[in-house]
């Protein structure tokens, strides 16, 4: 069942991924060499808390953390602990609000310090591919012109998508329907409606689209352990084009002023 939003519940998803992005800006301040993933889990925990909300992430499902903290080949749902940040690493932090009734969701990709040149490439691509997914989010397109321009523009780079793991619905609940796949076909899939919202979420691979489930539970890695990278938009559906709820903007100002 999808379920479409007035606008004053959008405006209150809006104030959510607002605030998830505040939060991003936050942990994305705080990321260098040395400090730990379990440090910045902290950090994200207390900055969503202090500004009237609930982590959304923690013990859904069980998870144990307010944050997920992937680094490297780690493509989500990295568990944060005792791991130690450093120069050169790919750190994707995703992470949720709950407040008034409603879910914030996104995440973003960080580089640490001076990174590769190949890792550099594959981040700039992979928030391209989100941007040019989020264009097709308008009323009267279907789900899979969304997937197509992700895919179909990942793929040009010789990327592997990820096909595992999709975006989705995003309401009351973390996870509504539809399902939004970061591959598929123009034309195909549910057709889309003012007042739908949903989360965009291209998790694109250096190298093949592959992925290996830990026996931690939640932590997925590449199969061949190349890196990885995760950025999340939360979207709302309108007729004159995307609404995006989320503004990557805050968090690139916040890495500026670093």
């Amino acid at each position: 069942m999808i379920y479409l939003k007035t606008d004053e519940e959008i405006e209150i998803l809006r104030e959510n991924n607002i605030l998830v992005s505040r939060a991003l800006a936050e942990v994305g301040k705080n990321i260098r060499p040395g400090i730990t993933t379990g440090e910045l889990n902290r950090i994200a925990d207390e900055f969503i808390r202090d500004n009237g909300a609930v982590p959304a992430f923690l013990g859904y499902q069980g998870y144990p953390a307010s944050a997920c903290i992937s680094v490297n080949e780690q493509v989500v749902h990295g568990i944060p602990g005792s791991r130690v940040i450093c120069e050169g690493d790919i750190v994707s932090v995703d992470l949720g609000t709950y407040m008034k009734g409603f879910v914030g969701d996104s995440a973003y990709t960080f580089a640490v310090g001076e990174v590769s040149k190949e890792a550099r490439q594959l981040l700039e691509v992979t928030k391209e591919a989100l941007r040019r997914g989020a264009a097709q989010a308008k009323a009267g397109n279907r789900i899979g012109d969304i997937s197509a321009a992700v895919q179909s523009y990942a793929e040009s780079f010789g990327y592997g998508v990820v096909r595992e793991l999709i975006g989705h619905g995003l309401g009351r609940k973390m996870h509504e329907d539809p399902e939004v796949p970061n591959y598929g076909a123009r034309g195909r899939g549910p057709l889309l409606k003012e007042g739908m919202v949903i989360c965009i979420e291209p998790m694109i691979n250096m190298g093949t689209k592959a992925v290996v489930f830990e026996k931690d539970g939640w932590t997925v890695r590449t199969k061949d352990r190349k890196p990885s990278a995760h950025f999340e938009y939360a979207v709302a559906v309108r007729r004159d084009g995307a609404d995006v709820l989320t503004d990557f903007n805050i968090i690139e100002q916040a890495l500026n002023n670093k």
